[in-house]
């Protein structure tokens, strides 16, 4: 979802005090601005000016937005699954490129699992 920076900064502004400073904000709004600033590319400070705020006045207002979402004050997105459909080994048995689980092990070793199952039965006899 692409959010719209002018109508971000008018939000914000609405919550401005006569002297400029920023009071109350209201959590669906910290929540608004965190997703803007997640999906932002650019360097720090064109984000902040494209919205008509100093970064230290947006700092305690994104890291509010942040406990909020870690609290699960408002949900992440939607799990979406994603279903693999083919052959995951070539004739000789091994895994294809990209296909299975990779994990990087101690001095750089990697493990390759072919199933999800074959993980977790690892990870339950080394720990």
């Amino acid at each position: 979802m692409f959010v719209d920076l002018e109508v971000l900064k008018k939000k914000i502004s609405s919550f401005r005090t006569e002297g400029g400073h920023l009071t109350k904000v209201s959590d669906e709004l910290a929540m608004e601005i965190l997703h803007a600033w997640e999906q932002w590319t650019g360097p720090a400070n064109g984000f902040y000016t494209a919205i008509g705020v100093n970064q230290h006045k947006m700092a305690k207002i994104i890291g509010k937005a942040k406990r909020l979402k870690r609290e699960g004050h408002f949900p992440a997105e939607d799990f979406k699954e994603i279903k693999i459909v083919g052959s995951t080994e070539f004739g000789t048995g091994q895994l294809t490129p990209c296909s299975g689980i990779e994990m990087a092990w101690d001095n750089g070793k990697l493990i390759r699992f072919s199933e999800v199952d074959q993980l977790v039965d690892f990870l339950k006899k080394v720990a």
